[in-house]
């Protein structure tokens, strides 16, 4: 079994054995963690992994393949590999860390659909990579970073609180494996099937409302861009839906939400709230089906808030999602302006 993917197996199992006697500790200290895990590093990967908090690379998101700033999986020792999926679960509810998990462990079976080589370097999954802005051991304000094909997750820290959790990507090519030991495989199921139970249970003048004209894009409308915008309105609001229709909505929400430890969760869910769940908007676009070959993408479209999810390319079946908080992306720019204020200070 390829080494990355069993040090991620064996760091997963490990948490689900023992959540129950360990979830305080694993789930509250995120500086603790990211600093064991600096300390594990030796002067070469730090030169890698460390960058400072008002860096311009803290921007630099992406969800492809491609070579990436950072210390990679690949270069990492099982050791410090296990300390950066420690880290890593301080951040994410168990269901987020599974999910996360299971992305990376899906480039081999992306490697072995597109029939590259055992030792294929684009599809190996060691290459995914850490960065940190700033010193979790010395600094109030710091972030860090997961991030490669189909993951990227941007985190920000203020006096040892998780402040910022998003740009949150996560994704699945194939959505559906459809073959092989791992067919039937869909890691982003519940977020396919919950959006497409809350479009079809809509009568025609709810789907007049909820339906984009035209085809479902061809990617996420909010790209890797630093600042979420999406300048249409459309979509049905939350207060056109039937009250078991807004059930759905608020499951298919919290959902997403849910990804992170359920504190940061909580904190976010009340900021919408806050802004008016009357003013959430769900937007779907493309067929009132999934499965590959039909092409479809939804969005739930708010004050704080917008959550993509779109399936259209590889013959739709390759799901992209990410979730924006339009006010605190990375920290906010208050986050930034506080971090300067206090630097030169010093």
């Amino acid at each position: 079994m390829n080494r990355f993917i069993l040090i991620i197996i064996l760091t997963a199992g490990h948490f689900f054995s023992c959540r129950s006697q360990t979830a305080h500790h694993v789930k509250g200290d995120m500086t603790t963690a990211a600093v064991d895990f600096i300390q594990l590093l030796s002067s070469a990967q730090k030169e890698k992994a460390l960058f400072s908090f008002d860096s311009e690379e803290r921007y630099n998101w992406h969800y492809v393949p491609k070579e990436r700033k950072g210390i990679s999986l690949r270069e990492l020792t099982d050791k410090q590999q296990k300390a950066g999926f420690d880290l890593l679960r301080t951040a994410l509810s168990d269901t987020g860390f599974t999910k996360a998990t299971a992305i990376i462990q899906l480039e081999l079976v992306l490697r072995e659909v597109e029939n590259r080589p055992a030792n294929d370097e684009y599809r190996n999954p060691g290459k995914y990579y850490f960065s940190f802005f700033g010193d979790p051991a010395k600094d109030a304000i710091w972030g860090w970073r997961l991030e490669g094909h189909h993951v990227s997750l941007n985190f920000s820290s203020e006096n040892n609180q998780l402040t910022a959790a998003t740009p949150g990507f996560m994704g699945s090519n194939p959505a559906i494996v459809l073959a092989g030991p791992e067919k039937g495989k869909q890691i982003l199921k519940d977020e396919s099937e919950l959006g497409l139970s809350l479009i079809q249970s809509m009568d025609a003048a709810q789907m007049k409302q909820a339906i984009i004209p035209g085809s479902a894009p061809g990617e996420i409308i909010t790209g890797n861009s630093r600042k979420a915008i999406i300048n249409e309105s459309y979509g049905i609001l939350y207060t056109d839906l039937k009250r078991s229709q807004q059930q759905v909505f608020i499951q298919l929400l919290s959902l997403y939400i849910h990804h992170y430890t359920r504190l940061y969760a909580l904190g976010m869910m009340e900021e919408i709230k806050s802004a008016g769940i009357n003013n959430l908007r769900f937007a779907w676009a493309g067929e009132l089906q999934t499965g590959p070959g039909h092409p479809h993408y939804y969005r739930i479209q708010g004050p704080t808030i917008i959550i993509e999810y779109d399936n259209t390319q590889n013959n739709a079946n390759h799901v992209h999602t990410v979730i924006r908080d339009l006010k605190n992306d990375f920290g906010g720019d208050e986050l930034l302006e506080h971090y300067n204020r206090t630097k030169h200070e010093k």
